[in-house]
């Protein structure tokens, strides 16, 4: 067997964790999928005579590839060449449900988190938090001093919490009010919408020139977006309970709710991009 064939196995053994690793890195099951592919160019190419540490080499050539490409990903990538494909059984077509369920397995509302970090922030966090790198590894990926990478990972760590721990009997309230609409909408339970509802409940969103207000009004509206609740999770929203919309882990909405006496008094309805990109975003834990 020649070379190319033994490392064309060697690396199909790889695959499925590189793919992990880039996913998270880009929230992207194409550009994830780019990002493998080149890492085996840079293999096929590669005098790994010297390489002790298959795997860890991987690793750190697709993080390399990762940062790159969240540092442009305005860019226009090139498709790779035909002829460095490892191997001709490979199923690397892009699935659309496939992605849904990489999405679901890694948390739509991380991935939405993840997108507000910055590159340097993201790898740190990432492969430190989420594949147990250690900080002595990833420093050079980042050109920087493992303390510093550790900064970085820190850092990002209390973005992804949201800088919120819900110790409040107000906030731990909220959640509960905020997981009840959740699961009503995602039934369809009318009747349980009306009872987490305040009677003059006002809904207010981005581009719609008035608001919505009353209960049974805000039902027929919830209901309307009946459709949009796989997508929707429980989220820190400038450090208080929300939801956001994110198919596939791309944000799309986020709704913000007032909650007085244990009814939700007030929904505003963030859609505007300017405005999305503006909220302060958390992971709320069980």
């Amino acid at each position: 067997m020649d070379q190319q064939k033994i490392l064309a196995l060697l690396f199909e053994e790889h695959r499925s964790h590189l793919r992990k690793v880039a996913y998270r890195m880009l929230g992207s099951l194409s550009e994830a999928e780019d990002a493998v592919q080149e890492t085996w160019i840079r293999l096929s190419r590669a005098d790994i005579s010297a390489v002790a540490n298959l795997p860890g080499w991987l690793t750190t050539v697709v993080s390399h590839i990762c940062l790159d490409m969240l540092r442009t990903r305005n860019v226009q990538r090139e498709e790779p060449l035909e002829e460095h494909e490892p191997a001709e059984d490979s199923e690397t077509a892009i699935n659309p449900e496939e992605e849904a369920l990489l999405a679901e397995s890694v948390g739509l509302a991380l991935l939405v988190v993840l997108d507000t970090l910055t590159p340097a922030e993201r790898l740190a966090f990432v492969l430190h938090d989420m594949f147990d790198l250690s900080f002595e590894e990833i420093a050079p990926i980042v050109e920087r001093t493992p303390t510093a990478t550790r900064q970085l990972a820190s850092r990002a760590r209390r973005r992804v919490q949201g800088g919120a721990t819900l110790q409040s009997a107000a906030l731990i309230g909220k959640r509960k009010v905020v997981e009840a609409f959740l699961a009503a909408s995602r039934a369809g339970d009318m009747q349980a919408l009306l009872a987490v509802l305040a009677p003059d409940v006002v809904l207010q969103a981005d581009g719609a020139p008035m608001p919505v207000r009353g209960a049974a009004a805000v039902v027929q509206r919830a209901l309307s977006y009946a459709a949009r609740s796989p997508f929707t999770r429980l989220a820190l929203v400038n450090g208080s309970p929300a939801l956001v919309v994110a198919p596939l882990g791309r944000l799309m909405a986020a709704l913000c709710f007032t909650v007085a006496d244990g009814k939700i008094t007030g929904v505003e309805v963030a859609t505007d991009a300017a405005r999305l990109h503006g909220l302060r975003l958390g992971v709320l834990g069980d």
